[in-house]
């Protein structure tokens, strides 16, 4: 009898070109199948909660497949860490309804974003924040943040190539948080386009050094226009923090 498994990962993404499989390219999901077809010997389709950028981290990824296999779900981590490559760690898995579906079944994420600001950078973050070492104002950061809770058209923070029935999402919190040379960037929201989070942080960070007025982030939102907006900030400081269901 099939059984629906839905399975927890961490993941460092430095070394990985994204979540979804390409030929010839290290991938989580291509990584993933391989340890599924590995401890269960079958082919199975992995789904998973969204499609991660090359370089983007998880703390709490989640994934789903359908399986024959006999292995009792509390020992499938075991199995697959055994058979994982350094990078990739399944932290739990059990058994779910069948319509369960990784990616169909979310209804919201929260993604932190990462910036190191010191006038150097600190070699144990090197692989997970942004070095960026000019002043930031953090109090308006938090001020533009503000702007974009909410629902709206995020067309303008959105890098080209998606392909979704509507670029209307709702961003229900945004938190700043500073400890030290550390600057956390909190979002949640009940989805993402392509790159928006990024986007969001590069934004965010013009604010903070003085390139983009903090009270124009409902203007840039409404004007729909990417060239508005602040920079894509680099993959390595993003990380999936939680998926909601």
């Amino acid at each position: 009898m099939k059984k629906n498994i839905k399975i927890s990962l961490q993941f460092d993404g430095t070394d990985f070109h994204g979540w979804q499989t390409q030929p010839g390219k290290p991938t989580i999901q291509g990584e993933l199948f391989r340890a599924i077809k590995e401890i269960t010997k079958e082919d199975t389709i992995v789904y998973g909660c969204g499609r991660t950028d090359a370089g983007v981290h998880a703390k709490n990824y989640i994934a789903s497949f359908m399986t024959e296999s006999s292995i009792p779900p509390e020992r499938i981590p075991y199995a697959l860490n055994a058979a994982l490559p350094d990078g990739i760690i399944c932290t739990a898995a059990e058994a779910v309804d069948g319509d369960f579906n990784a990616a169909r079944s979310a209804v919201g994420k929260t993604y932190i974003y990462t910036i190191d600001n010191g006038e150097f950078p600190d070699v144990f973050l090197l692989r997970y924040a942004w070095h960026y070492r000019y002043h930031l104002d953090v109090g308006a950061m938090r001020r533009a943040a503000e702007g974009f809770c909410g629902t709206h058209d995020f067309i303008g923070f959105a890098a080209s190539g998606f392909t979704v029935k509507t670029t209307v999402r709702t961003i229900h919190s945004l938190d700043i948080t500073q400890n030290d040379n550390r600057i956390t960037i909190a979002v949640t929201g009940n989805g993402f386009l392509y790159n928006m989070v990024r986007i969001i942080a590069g934004t965010l960070v013009y604010v903070g050094s003085g390139r983009i007025d903090p009270d124009d982030i409902t203007q840039i939102i409404e004007s729909r226009d990417r060239k508005r907006a602040g920079i894509t900030a680099p993959a390595k400081g993003l990380c999936l923090k939680e998926v909601f269901y």
